[in-house]
């Protein structure tokens, strides 16, 4: 399984500078590369290691080719991003890679009279298909997965082993939900109905039906046991191209921006606005009926109680330090309201003080 550099051109774009008939049968890191691996520099620091890579072909942008001695006598491909274009190639060998899927629905599938199903779809041992589910062309869903009733699954898509997609929600073209994914669960909505204090308290909370569903634009993609409630009311909308790691989750009503990305153990309470390209770092709680401007970076463990409204960069988290500094900061917090109550009186003295020298 090989690409000429031509063929990766013709089929990605760029600019070949070199031999063009260079066979690729791989990709790999710089200092790893050998004849006929592609490689790629995406950051100027290791420029070093373009000059002795043992590469059959580079991916560089202008600017840092315009750098490298005359003297480096190699083949590259040059584009403006060249770490996006690693991953299309990269994707494009993984496909090579893999064997052709065979449309067809195995013998231990469940599938609704009602349903429909794409001649060209694929569908795995002990899958489940409700009443009136419709199952795009070239879709592809893997061992135990559900699909509950009304729900649409958009073309190009891939399930992987025990995803479950609740009833009447809508997956857009291309999707990719990993295992254990969870979506359209019911959203946490409860409306608390006591009376009384103390130990006399009385009462329940009365759980509020989750009738809205969940839409997924298309290319979007889920990781593995996150979970995305179902609207109380209107729906839970993910759009266009945004990339959910594993186990995060997604709270009734939310509404999550075009090509946002959010990383690993995120939580997300109900009815809160993400916009457009933002970025959401690993362990992020965000509360709820908040909103974020477009383009909002979020730092890992961050608490956000409040809305964005401007674009930039986040953070309340404290970075890891050494644990005795830690204890000796963690004793100054302590005791802040006590600091504060004698600097108040300190300035008050210091103030009286003045008033007497001036008279």
């Amino acid at each position: 399984m090989a690409l000429t550099l031509e063929e990766i051109v013709r089929r990605f774009g760029g600019e070949i500078t070199g031999e063009r008939s260079q066979p690729i049968r791989g990709l790999a890191p710089l200092d790893r590369a050998g004849p006929e691996q592609l490689a790629f520099l995406a950051n100027p620091k290791y420029l070093s290691q373009v000059e002795t890579t043992q590469a059959g072909a580079v991916l560089i942008n202008a600017a840092d080719l315009a750098r490298l001695p005359s003297s480096v006598s190699r083949t590259f491909i040059v584009t403006p991003n060249p770490y996006a274009y690693f991953a299309r190639v990269a994707q494009a060998f993984l496909d090579l890679a893999a064997p052709p899927m065979v449309p067809g629905i195995h013998p231990r599938a469940t599938v609704d009279p009602s349903a429909q199903i794409a001649s060209s779809a694929l569908l795995g041992p002990n899958v489940t298909v409700e009443a009136g589910a419709v199952i795009g062309e070239q879709v592809r869903l893997d061992a135990n997965v559900f699909i509950g009733r009304g729900t649409h699954i958009g073309a190009g898509s891939h399930l992987y082993p025990n995803v479950t997609v609740y009833h009447g929600c809508k997956v857009g073209e291309r999707a990719i939900i990993h295992a254990g994914a969870v979506i359209g669960s019911d959203g946490f909505g409860f409306a608390p109905d006591f009376t009384g204090e103390g130990d006399a308290r009385t009462g329940s909370w009365v759980k509020i039906p989750q009738v809205g569903g969940v839409v997924l634009g298309p290319d979007v993609e889920i990781g593995a046991n996150t979970t995305i409630d179902r609207g109380a009311m209107a729906d839970t909308v993910i759009e266009t191209c945004v990339k959910i790691d594993n186990q995060v989750q997604i709270g009734h009503n939310c509404r999550i921006g075009a090509y946002t990305v959010i990383a690993g153990c995120a939580g997300i309470a109900g009815s809160t606005t993400i916009g457009r390209h933002c970025m959401i770092g690993g362990a992020v709680g965000i509360a709820g009926h908040v909103t974020l401007a477009d383009h909002v970076i979020v730092t890992a463990k961050s608490g956000v109680s409040k809305s964005l409204p401007k674009p930039g960069v986040y953070t309340s988290a404290f970075p890891a330090i050494n644990n005795a500094d830690w204890n000796k900061n963690a004793a100054l917090m302590r005791n802040l309201d006590k600091l504060r109550e004698r600097i108040k009186a300190l300035e008050a003295a210091v103030h009286e003080t003045s008033v007497a020298h001036e008279n």
